[in-house]
């Protein structure tokens, strides 16, 4: 099926057309359009991300070396700076926010749960935090940060068991983390883990009233009064483990129910911890081995801007900027698609540094991307200069 196609080609024939067009359809994305089409637009840009361009201007100087190869990588009749440039600063990026979160969905139910997660919890667990990207005020002067400096936040609901983005909201960097909690839909018996950042009672009591569970840190003012104990095993670092309700007048309006405070001793870092949660099952050492988790959504993060292109951004608008954003996360997940579909047992770093120098390729996906596997490799004697130093 794939002979004689280009890698980038095969990369792309993963992902689902026909929801894409639905998307755009949705959107009105290609009215008016005569050449370069939403598609177009949308290779163009997974292009970049995968090929690692640092501009706008790198990425058109790379593709127009190629322009004989426009039809067989999906790029249309013609790419110019001018047409690319004009799609990503107008066309709506709710297109692309669409497109991902079909992606998403796509990417978690076909991925294997995550090996490392060991806990014998059935719901899904889901770490939530965001990473700010800077940005030049004068530039991007929309992107609200601090005087004399401008940001954007991207806010992360992070799949733990299957290392997928599940959600991703994207604001100006004035935007405080706590209140993206607010966009978020709550899955009953699903687990949230947060650090302390996001204690807001308000908020946790509507997780609590959803029916879902959620793991954070008390912050150094948490003012309670004890209700009861559970005798803990102080072998396993758990210090004190305690049924609690708050004790301030607008605290407890807005958390009016009892909650479980967790008092923990961690050997490795020999550092005290305090955990709030609305869960009364789970033991507490696993509530503890839970937040441990949360460490992944800031994995996350540092592998997604060392390795896709969400730190340089190649349009000026919120609209190109959240565009590109939402393409790295196509990106992302489809390369999560392709290595669950195709059996690859390689990391996801590594399958796009093998991708990145081999989009112009003829080899067959499978096979480019397959571990060596190494045979009967003996080191040969060769006779070698002997240097003696007198």
């Amino acid at each position: 099926m794939n002979n004689g196609k280009y890698v980038f080609a095969q990369i792309a024939s993963f992902l689902p057309s026909r929801i894409f067009d639905k998307c755009v359809s949705k959107h009105e994305g290609n009215k008016w359009v005569k050449h370069f089409s939403c598609w177009n637009q949308l290779m163009c840009m997974m292009f970049g991300q995968l090929s690692g361009r640092e501009s706008l201007r790198d990425l058109l100087i790379t593709i127009s070396a190629h322009s004989n190869k426009y039809y067989h990588l999906g790029f249309g009749k013609n790419v110019s700076r001018t047409n690319l440039a004009i799609a990503n600063e107008q066309r709506d990026c709710c297109i692309y926010e669409s497109f991902a979160y079909e992606m998403i969905a796509m990417a978690r139910s076909c991925v294997i749960d995550e090996t490392d997660f060991t806990l014998l919890i059935t719901g899904n667990v889901y770490a939530f935090d965001s990473t700010t990207i800077d940005l030049c005020l004068n530039v991007f002067w929309w992107a609200s940060f601090r005087k004399a400096k401008g940001a954007i936040k991207i806010h992360t609901l992070y799949d733990i068991k299957t290392s997928i983005p599940a959600f991703v909201h994207i604001t100006e960097g004035n935007v405080h983390d706590v209140n993206a909690l607010d966009v978020l839909t709550y899955e009953a018996g699903g687990f949230y883990i947060m650090d302390k950042a996001y204690v807001d009672f308000k908020r946790l009591f509507t997780i609590n009233i959803s029916l879902a569970y959620y793991v954070t840190r008390a912050k150094e003012n948490f003012n309670f009064k004890r209700i009861s104990s559970v005798k803990s095993d102080k072998t396993n670092g758990i210090i004190c483990d305690q049924i609690v309700k708050l004790k301030g007048v607008k605290s407890s309006s807005f958390y009016p129910v009892a909650l479980r405070r967790i008092k923990y001793f961690d050997k490795e870092q020999q550092r005290t911890f305090v955990f709030l949660t609305n869960n009364f099952t789970q033991s507490a050492v696993d509530i503890a081995m839970l937040y441990k988790y949360r460490w992944k959504v800031e994995l996350f993060f540092k592998w997604i801007k060392q390795h896709l292109k969400i730190k340089s951004f190649w349009g000026t608008s919120m609209n190109a900027v959240k565009t590109q954003v939402y393409i790295a996360i196509i990106t992302y997940t489809l390369v999560a698609v392709i290595k669950s579909k195709l059996k690859i047992n390689r990391s996801t770093y590594e399958m796009l540094q093998i991708m990145s120098a081999s989009l112009f390729d003829k080899t067959h996906l499978n096979e480019l991307l397959k571990s060596p596997v190494y045979k009967n490799v003996k080191e040969q004697k060769c006779k070698q200069l002997k240097i003696e130093l007198i």
